[in-house]
């Protein structure tokens, strides 16, 4: 099988998940799941998506056992084909915990899923604040500002650009000239 576009995975998947409403985990959309995880089974959100699905399914003449042994390696396939991103360590995680009796990995999972999420909110924060401020929405980029640095106190992106936003809004007379740090 070609590879596919990234146009056609995602025109696939939604097929997929359309075949599921009204009717999670019919045997139509697990079929179209399967079919997808065969033909591209480093899709991360298919594979999340189909794990999913299949808890909350009893397909018919599959053990209880078989399904979870299946969920749990679509869930293990997505952490190694996301590069352990945040919400497939997160999923492992709950899975773990809930199907396995697993506390001391899934809390591994969820420590390293909860610092990759803060990492991408503190990069997202950062940017958004150096957007706010070269868009001169001075208001909204000091609020973000002071939320960003009392989560990340030590994020030298984030103290950057709060910086650089509490100056431009001094320079536009938002601020008195002592609101800038030294």
């Amino acid at each position: 099988m070609a590879h596919l576009s990234p146009e056609e995975l995602i025109a696939k998947f939604r097929e997929a998940r359309a075949a599921g409403e009204g009717q999670p985990g019919s045997p139509r959309q697990l079929k179209l799941q399967r079919e997808l995880m065969e033909g591209c089974p480093a899709f991360t959100p298919n594979l999340l998506e189909l794990a999913r699905v299949l808890r909350l399914t009893d397909e018919p003449g599959v053990p209880a056992e078989e399904m979870l042994a299946e969920v749990q390696r679509l869930l293990e396939h997505a952490v190694q084909a996301s590069n352990r991103s945040a919400d497939a360590l997160i999923e492992l995680a709950y899975f773990l915990n809930t199907h396995r009796n697993s506390p001391v990995e899934a809390r591994k999972l969820l420590e390293e899923g909860a610092a990759k999420a803060l990492s991408s909110v503190e990069d997202a924060w950062a940017g958004l604040i150096s957007l706010l401020e070269m868009e001169g929405q001075f208001p909204q980029a000091l609020e973000l500002s002071a939320r960003a640095e009392r989560i990340f106190p030590d994020s030298e992106r984030v103290m950057g650009a709060a910086h650089a936003a509490r100056h431009a809004a001094v320079v536009a007379g938002l601020l008195p000239p002592d609101a800038v740090d030294s």
